[in-house]
């Protein structure tokens, strides 16, 4: 064989093509290669798609599929006002239909206004259903229920969380009530150092954007704002608004956060934990490429951590040469790192 290719179909779409195989003597002949073996006659040379095209569409691909094909009538999703919930919300509306998704705000105390309109306008420019259920009443109940319990203890992490795991049983039982699958938001990057709440905002049945970085996701944005995909049912134009890419990540858990707070920026982030995970690069040679040191070190520590995490997330698409599962296996008991 010369491995040219000869024959191209189609990607990210089901369709049923013939080739025609001839022995290599004959179909030489007439140019004198007279070598042995079979070759495929020439045929259709379907386009291959830009990255950012390819991602979108086999998330896409991936989130109709697992639904369509488990007997799911429709999904529901928080729709937070934030970049991760609007790209798997469009992709929701790309995959199914703007009748097939039900985005859910539930807000609380931490929650801004600009989050409010920007979630509202997200599912507005998509056409979907939006509801919003605050979440005061049952965060308070529970810190009510608790206070006997957490006397003379700090504010911390486990009352943010509580925020979180309040949103996920309110997504839970719409999922119950109305047969819907509840479509979970977390990125890769967030994943990879344990950036979620179990029973939380890991609640759902299906991923889209599991194996996808934080800067990818802000990538599959803007393109999906100037591109409508083939198989698309969403709309054409600025389906995320504009100021959710723009304004500062944050999980609004408590008074004016922003994901800077516990992380480092996302494109030193990304750059760190595709050295990790993509490239099994050690510490020193990441340090070598720029990187500080006490950074990497505890990015490190926090991806070993979190495995226990991860092996309890929903099932996504694989897009990165490495995702987490079969491609990277290590155990949830990590003390076989302590040296000692």
């Amino acid at each position: 064989s010369d491995k040219t290719l000869a024959f191209q179909m189609s990607q990210f779409e089901q369709t049923v093509n013939v080739t025609t195989w001839k022995r290599r003597a004959a179909a030489g002949a007439q140019n004198g290669n007279n070598s042995e073996g079979w070759v495929c006659s020439e045929g259709p040379m379907s386009k291959i798609p830009e990255k950012e095209e390819a991602d979108y569409r086999a998330c896409m691909l991936g989130l109709r599929d697992y639904v369509n094909k488990n007997g799911f009538r429709n999904v529901v999703l928080g729709l937070s006002g934030g970049i991760d919930s609007a790209i798997c919300a469009a992709l929701a509306v790309d995959a199914l239909g703007e009748e097939r998704l039900r985005a859910v705000m539930m807000p609380y105390r931490y929650t801004s206004k600009d989050s409010l309109k920007d979630a509202e306008d997200c599912a507005r420019a998509l056409g979907c259903r939006y509801d919003i259920v605050p979440i005061f009443e049952p965060v308070e109940g529970f810190l009510h229920t608790l206070t006997q319990l957490f006397e003379g203890t700090k504010e911390g992490i486990t009352e943010e969380n509580l925020q979180s795991r309040a949103r996920g049983t309110i997504l839970m039982a719409i999922s119950n009530k109305f047969g819907s699958m509840v479509v979970t938001t977390g990125n890769k990057s967030e994943m990879s150092v344990g950036y979620a709440t179990l029973y939380g905002d890991m609640n759902g049945g299906f991923n889209p954007i599991k194996d996808l970085y934080k800067m990818q996701v802000y990538a599959l944005a803007r393109w999906r704002n100037t591109h409508v995909p083939p198989g698309a049912l969403g709309p054409s134009g600025e389906v995320i608004p504009n100021n959710i890419i723009d304004k500062a990540p944050s999980a609004e858990l408590r008074e004016n956060q922003t994901d800077q707070d516990s992380l480092p920026p996302y494109p030193v982030l990304d750059d760190i934990l595709e050295c990790l995970v993509e490239n099994e690069m050690g510490v020193d040679e990441i340090v070598a490429r720029g990187h500080d040191r006490a950074t990497v070190t505890r990015i490190e520590h926090l991806l070993y951590i979190a495995e226990y995490k991860r092996r309890q997330a929903a099932p996504g698409v694989k897009i990165t040469k490495k995702n987490f599962g079969r491609d990277r296996r290590y155990p949830i008991t990590n003390r076989f790192r302590d040296g000692g």
